[in-house]
């Protein structure tokens, strides 16, 4: 199982993964997910601990599912 730090950092991967798929920036995720920038930022950097709420908004925001933003990503293929 993995610790905390190793989900932070798949959901921290991600997001940003399926941010940068769909040609947003982070402001432009974070006024779709009702989040400041700057938090959409600490989240892809794996600073910031978001709750499953914040995960949701963000999936939402992402046109996924909050399962997907909580999968380890393969190397070499894209679920997005």
């Amino acid at each position: 199982m993995e610790d905390e730090t190793g989900i932070i950092d798949v959901v921290a991967a991600a997001v940003r993964k399926a941010r940068k798929g769909l040609g947003l920036s982070q402001e432009d995720l974070a006024l779709e997910a009702g989040v400041d920038r700057t938090y959409v930022s600490q989240v892809e950097r794996g600073t910031r601990n978001c709750t499953i709420v914040i995960v949701a908004r963000l999936a939402r925001a992402l046109k996924t599912s909050p399962d997907q933003l909580l999968v380890p990503q393969r190397k070499g293929r894209s679920s997005f």
